[in-house]
């Protein structure tokens, strides 16, 4: 079981390297509403192999079973490799199965509640994330100085901000198709001089780990373990920078500050 606890709009994610078992005949992953025996399920996903693939949604309350829901056709093959990807909206949960919408269900139980994951049966788990949506912004807590690190998982494309509350201490933008990654500076509503050496660390829809550490003078920027930045700092002073802002089509998995 793993503990979480889930807010409007969140994501969780099995990865693609989940994989069903050869002549399964069901496995289910439930969000609970605490780790206890008997404790309440506010989504119960379970799919079944006795005959076409198909999938069961429920709930659990109170020791007794809710109304099923049920969807034929499910493209999840016993013996596959699969990706399952559950995304709390305000009104539902809605199911995807290897990057296609599959099913929705509507919230019988606050999902606010829920606080674990359990995974269970003819299944093989690789890992299991939780992934922010964007645009994603949060506060810095303290704002930056020397020694402070930020680390950023996901996919890309996009840009992350580091701001002030008059600007953009630092933008850093992946161009694909500029094959460049922008570095500038915004300061009241003005643009600064972009930098755009020291080549595209990035790949095209492949996951990345980046990391912005700021030090003394500069910004040091590693993409997957290697430096591929360094960013002059042209605001200071730097405790100011209290604002980290992600957007534009990406993935996040986790996001640390």
């Amino acid at each position: 079981m793993t503990e979480c606890l889930l807010t409007t709009i969140q994501r969780f994610f099995m990865s693609p390297f989940g994989r069903v078992l050869p002549h399964a005949n069901r496995f289910h992953v439930n969000l609970q509403c605490g780790s206890r025996a008997g404790a309440d399920i506010a989504l119960h996903v379970n799919p079944r192999y006795d005959g076409q693939p198909y999938m069961v949604t429920n709930t659990f309350q109170h020791g007794c079973w809710g109304s099923e829901e049920r969807k034929h056709n499910l493209p999840l093959p016993s013996g596959s490799n699969f990706t399952l990807q559950i995304t709390v909206t305000r009104d539902f949960y809605q199911i995807s199965v290897n990057g296609g919408t599959f099913m929705d269900f509507r919230h019988r139980l606050a999902y606010q509640q829920v606080d674990t994951i359990s995974v269970d049966g003819s299944v093989e788990v690789s890992s299991i994330s939780f992934m922010s949506v964007v645009p994603y912004k949060n506060f810095i807590s303290g704002g930056l100085h020397p020694g402070r690190t930020i680390m950023i998982q996901g996919t890309i494309l996009f840009h992350v901000n580091l701001s002030h509350p008059s600007g953009i201490a630092l933008h850093y933008n992946p161009r694909f198709n500029e094959n460049a990654v922008v570095r500038n500076t915004k300061l009241l509503d003005r643009w600064s001089s972009e930098e755009r050496g020291g080549g595209m660390p990035f790949q095209w829809g492949q996951p990345f780990t980046l990391t912005f550490i700021c030090e003394n003078n500069v910004f040091r920027v590693v993409v997957n373990g290697m430096q591929a930045h360094v960013y002059n700092h042209r605001f200071t002073p730097l405790s100011n920078i209290n604002i980290l802002e992600i957007d534009g089509d990406v993935q996040l998995s986790s996001v640390s500050l």
